[in-house]
């Protein structure tokens, strides 16, 4: 049986780790706002491009137009881009997107390269030794734009210098608190989806939009400065998208934590309780009798 020194130490080690788990909580809720607020601030411009993309790309010969915009005819190579989290304690964040990831370059057959963001991901890559061109980690929550230019560099780079044919995103695409889901999608070479009124979806555009531009100095010159920088914000959104489910799922798993803990310490307690109760009644117990073998001894 247990004693009741070792339960009071068990208690209180349960009750440190509630207080532990109720301050991440804390911290990742302060989190998941700021970086909601970021992804919410960079929807102007986003919206803005893509409405400009969207009306070249309905021009004729529009793949010939800038090579991030043009189709390869044999996919040789492939790059994924993966962001996962620098730190555990976030329930399955980290492996539903490996998993989701996995998952859906099973249906690739040319060679796959990995370009990572968080440690975490490498990590998980790393020991089914996948191929991991570039890793980065420990960025800024909420991150700048500036933070994460260089991997928008790297991407485009890439493509443009034929290293890649294809380049797809895989990241958690934050909803609400409790709802966060896997994304894997084509982002070079660019492309826009016609669908009907009221579908809506991340590059589906109706074709009854009657929109129209003027481009100065040149439709080139708007082409060469839009592409690439639209294909490195669509990067730094969903970094800042997978952040915000991070500390989401983060805040969730330690609230579970922390009602778990409370739970325990409250059986423990109960149980504690229970063994000091009965610790007293066998001490009054042994007292009474060795009073009662005490008067029996003065009788005689």
């Amino acid at each position: 049986m247990t004693s009741p020194r070792e339960m009071r130490l068990r208690i209180r080690s349960v009750r440190n780790i509630s207080q532990v788990t109720r301050a991440l909580e804390t911290v990742s809720a302060s989190k998941v706002r700021k970086a909601v607020q970021a992804v919410q601030a960079t929807t102007p411009y986003a919206e803005k491009a893509w409405k400009v993309l969207v009306h070249l790309a309905r021009q004729p010969g529009h793949t010939s137009l800038h090579p991030l915009l043009t189709e390869r005819e044999q996919i040789r190579r492939i790059l994924v881009v993966m962001i996962s989290g620098d730190r555990g304690l976030a329930g399955a964040y980290n492996v539903n997107i490996l998993r989701h990831t996995l998952q859906n370059c099973l249906d690739f057959t040319s060679p796959i390269s990995f370009v990572v963001v968080g440690r975490k991901g490498r990590d998980l890559l790393w020991r089914r030794k996948l191929n991991i061109l570039a890793e980065f980690s420990n960025l800024p929550s909420p991150s700048s734009f500036a933070d994460v230019a260089a991997i928008g560099t790297l991407v485009v780079n890439g493509f443009i210098n034929e290293d890649f044919d294809q380049v797809y995103l895989a990241y958690t695409e934050f909803f609400t608190m409790l709802t966060q889901r896997p994304v894997f999608r084509l982002i070079l070479p660019l492309k826009v989806q016609y669908a009907p009124e009221g579908v809506k979806a991340y590059n589906v555009t109706h074709s009854r939009s009657s929109a129209v531009f003027t481009y100065e100095p040149d439709q080139t010159e708007i082409l060469n400065q839009i592409v690439p920088r639209f294909t490195a914000l669509q990067i730094y959104k969903a970094i800042l998208s997978s952040q915000a489910s991070e500390h989401a799922a983060r805040m969730v798993a330690m609230r579970n934590a922390t009602d778990n803990a409370l739970e325990l310490m409250t059986q423990l307690q109960l149980e504690y309780n229970k063994v000091r109760q009965q610790m007293i009644t066998n001490d009054m117990l042994d007292i009474a009798g060795g009073a009662e073998a005490l008067v029996t001894g003065l009788h005689r």
